[in-house]
C-alpha cells in the first residue's frame, strides 16, 4: 500500500469551492441618469451582473469602481429599476458567435440574432476581448484590396490590413459608398456595423443598398441610436471581434463600420455617467483611448489580414473637430467625401484631393502611381485655377494642366463618377486610367 498521501486535484477543488461558496448578492443604492450604484458586492471594471429579480433581470457592466461601490451601466433601458434591488454576478460571460453559418445574419450588440430566422448556426464562440496584435509580429501590407469603385482603387488604393476612415457631414453619401465596397470587395468576409443608426434606416440599408447578393456574403451587426450607450459600444467590439475570429482562421476581412463618431458619442455618456472630466469639447478622456484600442484591433497579424474601413461623421463639416482629427492620426488614410460633389450629383462624391491611402505606394507598381499622379496633377491645377474660371478670367494657353482638366472634363467626370451598381475590375479600372492619362497628354 503506497504511503503517499492523497491530494484532491488543484483545478477541481479550486472549482468545487467556487461551487459550493455562498452566493453574494449586493443591492442598487442609486440610479443616476444612465447608470446605477451597486453596493455590497465586490466587482471588477468589466464585470457582468445580473440586477432585479428572475421576473424581470437586467444586464449590466461595470464601468467604475470607487471603493466599495461599483458604477455599473446597463445593456438594456433602465426604465422600472430602483434603489434596493438585489445584485449578482452574472452566470455566463458575453461570448461572440463566429463560423460560416453567420453569412446573411443580422445580429444585436452580443452577438444575438435579431433578423427572426431564428438562433445562428456558429462553429464556436469568442470571448469579446482580445489583444491587439503585436507590433513586431504584423504582416507587412503588400497586396491591394479591391473595392470595385474606380475612384478608390486607382487614386486612394487600399491594401489588405490598412484601416480607412471615409469623412463626411451627413446627408453626402458614406452609407451608400459603404455598400458599394461591401458588394464590390474581393476579400472573402465582409462585417458591417452600424453603430448608432437611425432604426427606420436599418433595413433600408440593408434591402436597398446592400441587397440581397451583399447581405449573403455579409455579417451585420446592429445598435441603433435608441439603444443604451453600452449596447451601442459594445457592438463595435462585437463587429471587430467576429472579423478578428476570421482572420485568426487566415482570412482576408473587411470590416465595415458606420460610424466611429457615435461609438466616440457613446462612450462620451459613459464616461461623463461615471464621473469623468469632460476635456475636448466634452469628450472625457477615456474616449480617445478607446478610439485607439478599438481601431489597433484591425489590421494583419501572422496570417490574415482584417482591412477596416470606419465612417467618421464630421461635426458641421468641420474635418478638424476632436474625434475626426484623433481617427485621422491613428487610421492609414482616409477617404473626404465632399457636399458641393454630392449636392451637384457627383457620385460617389469623394473629394479625390483631399483623400490619401499611406499604403498606395508600398502595393502599387510606379507605373500605376504615376498614372494616379497624372489625373492629380490636373485635378489640381484645376482647383487653383477656379476662381479665375468662374469669372471668365482664364486664358486659354496660360496653363497646359489646367487647359487639359477643361478640354477633358467630361472623360475626367465619366471616370471618377460611378453608379450604385456598376462595380468596376481593378484591372479595368487601371485601364481606363492610362487612356484618360493618355488624353491628358501624359503629362507628369
Amino acid at each position: 500500500m503506497s504511503t503517499t498521501a492523497w491530494r484532491p486535484h488543484p483545478g477541481r477543488f479550486a472549482t468545487a469551492v467556487r461551487v459550493g461558496a455562498p452566493e453574494q448578492v449586493g443591492t442598487v443604492t442609486s440610479v443616476v441618469g444612465l447608470g446605477l450604484e451597486v453596493s455590497g458586492l465586490a466587482g471588477a471594471v468589466g464585470d457582468l451582473l445580473t440586477v432585479g429579480d428572475s421576473g424581470r433581470e437586467v444586464i449590466t457592466e461595470v464601468v467604475a469602481a470607487e471603493g466599495p461601490r461599483l458604477r455599473c451601466m446597463p445593456l438594456a433601458p433602465v426604465s422600472g429599476l430602483g434603489t434596493g434591488l438585489p445584485v449578482r454576478a452574472a452566470t455566463a460571460a458575453v461570448l461572440v458567435p463566429t463560423g460560416a453559418g453567420l453569412f446573411g445574419r443580422v445580429l444585436d450588440g452580443l452577438g444575438r440574432p435579431i433578423d427572426g430566422r431564428g438562433p445562428v448556426d456558429a462553429d464556436g464562440f469568442v470571448a469579446l476581448d482580445k489583444e491587439s496584435p503585436s507590433a513586431m509580429g504584423r504582416a507587412r501590407i503588400t497586396d491591394v484590396l479591391a473595392t470595385g469603385v474606380r475612384a478608390v482603387d486607382t487614386l486612394t488604393t487600399i491594401g489588405k490590413g490598412q484601416r480607412m476612415g471615409l469623412f463626411a457631414g451627413s446627408g453626402v453619401g458614406k452609407s451608400s459608398l459603404l455598400s458599394m465596397i461591401a458588394r464590390g470587395t474581393d476579400a472573402e468576409v465582409s462585417v458591417i456595423a452600424l453603430v448608432g443608426e437611425r432604426g427606420r434606416e436599418v433595413r433600408e440599408f440593408l434591402e436597398d443598398d446592400l441587397g440581397a447578393e451583399g447581405l449573403a456574403r455579409s455579417i451585420v451587426v446592429v445598435a441603433t441610436s435608441d439603444e443604451p450607450a453600452l449596447m451601442r459600444l459594445r457592438a463595435a467590439f462585437t463587429a471587430t471581434r467576429i472579423a478578428e475570429s476570421f482572420r485568426d482562421r487566415g482570412a482576408d476581412v473587411v470590416l465595415l463600420m458606420d460610424s466611429l463618431t457615435r461609438v466616440a458619442m457613446a462612450q462620451r455618456e459613459i464616461g461623463l455617467s461615471v464621473g469623468e472630466p469632460p476635456a475636448t469639447r466634452g469628450y472625457p478622456p477615456s474616449t480617445f483611448s478607446v478610439l485607439s484600442r478599438l481601431l489597433e484591433r484591425a489590421g494583419t497579424d501572422t496570417s490574415g489580414s482584417v482591412t477596416g474601413m470606419y465612417t467618421v461623421l464630421v461635426d458641421g463639416d468641420d474635418h478638424n473637430e476632436p474625434i475626426a482629427d484623433a481617427a485621422r492620426s491613428i487610421l492609414d488614410g482616409h477617404l473626404v467625401l465632399d457636399r458641393r460633389l454630392a449636392v451637384a450629383g457627383h457620385f460617389p462624391s469623394i473629394d479625390v484631393l483631399g483623400s490619401i491611402s499611406r499604403v498606395a505606394s508600398k502595393v502599387n507598381p510606379k507605373q500605376y502611381s504615376s498614372l494616379a499622379l497624372t489625373l492629380r496633377k490636373v485635378l489640381a491645377a484645376r482647383r487653383q485655377a477656379q476662381d479665375l474660371i468662374d469669372v471668365g478670367a482664364y486664358r486659354s494657353g496660360s496653363n497646359p494642366l489646367v487647359d487639359a482638366a477643361l478640354a477633358h472634363e467630361d472623360q475626367i467626370n465619366a471616370f471618377l463618377q460611378q453608379g450604385m451598381d456598376d462595380q468596376t475590375p481593378t484591372a479595368d479600372a487601371w485601364n481606363r486610367l492610362a487612356l484618360l492619362a493618355q488624353s491628358l497628354g501624359g503629362i507628369q
